[in-house]
């Protein structure tokens, strides 16, 4: 078997070689790009709290108390004795608040007092309710509390809850400290601020140390072609470089992307993790076979990683693959692998090898809601847009005439493809709209060239956010610059040709919470191969992620890129990996990847268009949430539970035992039960609850009964655990009818 990657940056179109790393993992690479198939959905945030109130008193706060209150540019005197007498007076109403409250509404717990600004208390209800609080003869105003997101934090993060989960270990400081994380990949920029190890402790390195510090502590290569060669572990693509960010960039570094300053800083997932850089794409090769990714995987355990990261993948070879063998045998030796499902979505068994193993932590992509865009003004109205790997706008911008480009028989609303060359200089001076679709990005931009446009415009064929144009392998490529704009912006752009239109020569950077957890169109569905189990197991973040790159990636270093591809997402789970290793040394692999997935959220992942993914060929077990991962009570093996092929006129029964593990520090009792099925196939299991002390595990029988003629398709449920009326995990339960 042979792995590659497309080395031609921003290439959405794949070359069909044996195996991918680009099919596995890079889509649109670009700095800066923006995802395929993302769109402004509506996305599910909560605005209150509404376990919680403030409670507004009787009287002016300070600020406004005509005795109290400062004159104009100043501050209050809190040395003054009117402050003083008159603070007194409200910290005394608090009290005979606080008095009223045990008395009346006793669960009801005071969690914050305020007296400068507002004149109130925060009340943490515990079971009661806002009018029983409000009842409270001081209470002027009783509302519940409202919830704020920081626009100025990591976006990336905080859709998988990753420092909510540093928390939980005393913060960004110990997350994934001492954990060992291997990057099968294509290398490490030691020279990147995402991977100084100043502040680290002096590590014992290994391998070529040329590529080694106390932060990336491995650096070997495996290559086939690396013995004639004399390739080095050197990161020279930025796909390695990309994927080690994710997984423990370093705590809050700064980002510029081409010149745009982006409103946070970067952290990795377990930003105080350990790297290892085990190189199996030096060089400018662009495939590797079997033997290196084995050598890389063995080389990485016996030199004490903890877990792996392979954003890679390609051909399955059902049962016989032997790299699907070897990810579960690491698996079940302790050592936690993290592998991309594959970009060859949408359509089911589309997942790719080894990703389809089943003992694997297999990422399918989801987004992130940000973007570095070009703004475009045509006739008075702005439209986003994002840039194609092809020329670049002048300074100071570019402006031309509109020119749309028609074909009545073009199924794109009779915008032109322009796969075709169109007469000599019939586009002269303009900038061209056409549309995406039939042939790649080079054809169309070169035929516009060609026609006398300085310019182009490509309008998305489908729903959501456009996306980065790549070129294709053609040694000459056109020059003019070429930008995409959405689907929804179609018509009124085709409605100001001649039009004045202006490209802008700077980024913006854009986020809308709205654009998270929209489904890469990219992303491979299960099930896989053969045996037919649903995969992926979890979704995470992999369209429009943000993270580093090597320093020959842009003019200023140190360099930072938005890449598309399941090989994003799988680093958010290999760094939530080294989390929980982190924070809980004692569980096994195998507890690790239960906490990832059966914790996952589910109901969240959205289409483009804004209705939920619930397939779970497609999202899994649901979108990791790695906050909810970290605590994590119980943990199930396997992860999911996938019954094979079932012949439709077989009225086959069939039966899986699944062990849990009480991980938590009490007894646990575990209610059981299914949900899901249909009347033709039913799923259940055998026991309703099992008690279960710290440590201890119990096996339980998960069965699917079929009924003779049942529809053919996908079945599929879950496996519900809940404790306390709560739930604490749930797994994935399939079955196809064939």
């Amino acid at each position: 078997m042979e792995y590659t990657t497309n080395r031609q940056a921003g290439a959405t179109s794949l070359r069909l070689i044996s195996v991918m790393l680009a099919a596995a993992g890079l889509i649109g690479m670009s700095m800066p790009a923006a995802a395929a198939n993302i769109s402004d959905a509506t996305a599910q945030r909560e605005g209150q709290d509404r376990s919680a109130v403030i409670v507004e008193l009787n009287g002016d706060a300070l600020a406004n108390y005509v005795r109290t209150k400062p004159a104009r540019g100043k501050k209050i005197d809190f040395n003054n004795q009117n402050v003083k007498s008159y603070r007194a007076q409200l910290a005394a109403a608090r009290n005979d608040f606080k008095q009223w409250l045990r008395a009346n509404v006793p669960n009801a717990k005071v969690t914050g007092e305020f007296d400068i600004s507002l004149n109130a208390v925060a009340v943490q209800l515990n079971g009661a309710t806002l009018e029983q609080v409000a009842a409270a003869p001081m209470a002027a105003r009783t509302r519940y509390q409202n919830v704020f997101y920081p626009l100025a934090a990591d976006p990336d993060l905080a859709v998988i809850r990753a420092t909510d989960a540093w928390a939980q270990s005393g913060g960004p400081a110990t997350a994934g400290a001492g954990v060992r994380v291997a990057i099968i990949d294509s290398g490490i920029d030691l020279t990147h601020p995402c991977f100084s190890d100043a502040g680290y402790a002096a590590q014992s390195q290994i391998g070529d140390r040329r590529f080694t510090n106390n932060k990336v502590i491995a650096a070997k290569v495996f290559n086939n072609r690396a013995g004639s060669n004399a390739y080095t572990p050197q990161a020279i693509d930025s796909h390695g470089t990309h994927v080690s960010g994710t997984v423990a960039c370093n705590f809050e570094t700064p980002v510029t992307v081409d010149g745009v300053a982006i409103p946070y800083k970067m952290s990795g997932v377990a930003p105080r993790a350990l790297l290892g850089n085990y190189n199996v794409f030096p060089g400018h090769v662009a495939n590797a076979r079997s033997e290196d990714i084995f050598n890389a995987m063995e080389a990485a355990y016996q030199d004490g990683f903890d877990v792996i990261n392979m954003s890679l993948g390609g051909g399955y070879h059902g049962n016989l693959d032997l790299e699907m063998q070897a990810v579960n045998n690491l698996d079940q030796a302790n050592m936690v692998v993290a592998i991309a499902a594959g970009n060859s979505g949408p359509g089911y068994g589309t997942v790719e090898s080894p990703g389809a193993a089943e003992r694997a932590l297999t990422a399918g992509a989801s987004s992130v809601g940000h973007k570095i865009v070009t703004l475009v003004t045509v006739g008075g109205q702005t439209f986003q847009s994002v840039k194609g790997e092809f020329g670049s706008v002048p300074p100071g911008g570019l402006t031309a005439p509109l020119n749309v480009v028609t074909d009545a028989s073009s199924p794109y609303g009779g915008l032109s493809t322009l796969c075709a060359p169109v007469g000599a200089n019939s586009l002269s001076g303009s900038i061209a709209l056409i549309s995406r679709g039939v042939c790649d990005f080079t054809v169309k931009i070169r035929n516009a060239q060609a026609a006398g446009a300085v310019g182009a415009l490509v309008v998305n064929r489908e729903a959501g956010d456009p996306s980065v144009m790549g070129t294709n392998d053609d040694a000459s490529q056109p020059t003019i610059p070429a930008y995409m704009v959405g689907l929804s912006d179609r018509a009124a752009l085709m409605a100001r040709n001649g039009s004045p239109a202006t490209i802008s020569a700077t980024g913006t950077y854009v986020f809308s919470a709205d654009g998270n957890d929209v489904l890469a169109g990219f992303s491979s569905w299960g099930p896989t191969a053969v045996s037919y189990r649903a995969k992926p197991d979890v979704m995470a973040p992999g369209a429009n992620v943000l993270s580093s790159v090597p320093a020959s990636s842009c003019a200023a270093p140190p360099c930072f890129a938005f890449f598309n591809g399941t090989s994003m997402a799988t680093p958010h789970l290999a760094g939530s990996a080294a989390v929980l290793v982190g924070q809980h040394p004692d569980w096994s692999s195998s507890d690790v990847r239960s906490a990832v997935v059966n914790t996952a959220v589910r109901g969240v992942v959205k289409t483009a268009t804004g209705g939920m993914v619930n397939d779970v060929n497609v999202v899994g077990a649901g979108r990791e949430d790695l906050s909810r991962a970290t605590q994590a009570a119980v943990t199930l093996d396997p992860v999911s539970v996938s019954f094979g092929p079932v012949p439709s006129g077989s009225g086959q029964a069939r039966s899986i035992d699944v062990n849990l593990r009480n991980v938590s520090n009490a007894f646990r009792t575990l209610n059981l039960s299914t949900s899901g099925g249909d009347a033709s196939v039913k799923f259940s299991v055998d026991q309703s609850s099992v008690t279960l002390a710290p440590g201890a595990s119990a096996t339980v029988r998960v069965s699917m009964d079929a009924v003779q003629g049942a529809a053919p398709g996908n079945h599929q449920g879950f496996l519900e655990v809940n404790a306390g009326g709560a739930e604490v995990a749930h797994a994935v339960l399939f079955s196809l009818i064939k």
